[in-house]
């Protein structure tokens, strides 16, 4: 696959890890860049969490010499605390400033950030403006197609965000009123992109190698964004890469590589976060790594009962014997 550059950040390949809030943090995101992710984006942050200083903010905002590049996400409405907050973080290294006009959740929505932004184009606009005006670092923003069906405007948001200075879009196929359910629409994808001159990330029903070339050929999308098919599944990009140039498709990862990434994965966190917050926090991970997987509804039982990482190894020997 070839480069994609994001202004003047270049991206070996196209494949990127899409921000989700509780899954993309410093060790998930250093796996997937490990495993072929060409960019890796950080779970969104507060604006003006970042401007009152939020101790959990902070940690948020941490950043692994082995991970870049990678895109920092923002959410706000309010063009001053996005400017304050912009001009706090700019000696934290990051490659890409995102902007959130996505996020279909009730606490963001009603406060009129996220998704609620695309129901003010104008405002929209305004944000990305000022930022451009405040980083030298290239300013993304991250949309949906529509609030509703009955207001699907992703298109023309998309023309206002190039002009006001935005360096790439990237758009997930469903309205903020559909959050996950249904089908993505990759049409309006392809409309945004003939929309626009700036390159344009494809997000929505990616899950493996198949489904990259059938949006190419639907959309002719520069990048394409992959959120919930990564969660305990961060071969998928070393897995899409190899097929897409060798055209074989590769196995599943074997039962002990699933435990060995999820001891990995736990390893990172212990040493990030320290052991009790980490294995409370693997338990959601060890659900999506042991998906589907004979024994794995018991298995991740028992790991919702453990503390430590000793413990976390037994269970997990345990089950590769299963």
């Amino acid at each position: 696959m070839k480069p994609l550059f994001i202004g003047n950040v270049k991206i070996e390949n196209p494949l990127i890890l899409a921000p989700m809030a509780g899954v993309t943090d410093q060790p998930f995101r250093r796996i997937c860049h490990e495993e072929g992710a060409g960019l890796v984006c950080m779970e969104m942050v507060s604006a003006k969490a970042i401007c009152y200083h939020n101790k959990n903010t902070a940690e948020l905002l941490r950043i692994a010499d082995d991970e870049h590049p990678v895109s920092l996400q923002l959410f706000g409405s309010d063009v001053d605390a996005m400017v304050e907050a912009a001009e706090i973080i700019e000696d934290i290294p990051y490659d890409i400033l995102d902007i959130n006009m996505g996020c279909p959740v009730p606490k963001v929505y009603n406060n009129g950030d996220g998704s609620a932004l695309m129901k003010n184009p104008i405002l929209a606009g305004k944000i990305v403006s000022a930022l451009v005006k405040t980083t030298d670092r290239p300013v993304t923003v991250k949309i949906r197609t529509g609030v509703d069906s009955e207001h699907i405007n992703a298109p023309e948001i998309a023309h206002i965000l190039e002009e006001s200075g935005a360096s790439a879009i990237a758009v997930h196929g469903r309205t903020r009123e559909q959050y996950y359910s249904g089908n993505a629409d990759w049409d309006i994808i392809r409309a945004v992109k003939e929309k626009v001159s700036i390159p344009v990330i494809g997000n929505g029903d990616l899950t493996c190698a198949s489904d990259i070339k059938k949006m190419y050929e639907i959309t002719g999308c520069d990048g394409f964004m992959i959120g919930r098919a990564a969660r305990g599944n961060p071969w998928i990009f070393s897995q899409i890469l190899s097929e897409l140039d060798t055209g074989v498709t590769v196995p599943e990862p074997s039962k002990e590589e699933v435990m060995a990434m999820l001891l990995k994965h736990a390893r990172l966190e212990v040493e990030l976060k320290g052991e009790d917050r980490a294995i409370r926090e693997m338990r959601k991970h060890a659900g999506w790594y042991t998906a589907g997987r004979r024994n794995g509804i018991r298995f991740r039982r028992v790991v919702n009962e453990i503390h430590t990482y000793k413990e976390l190894e037994k269970v997990c020997r345990e089950f590769m014997l299963s």
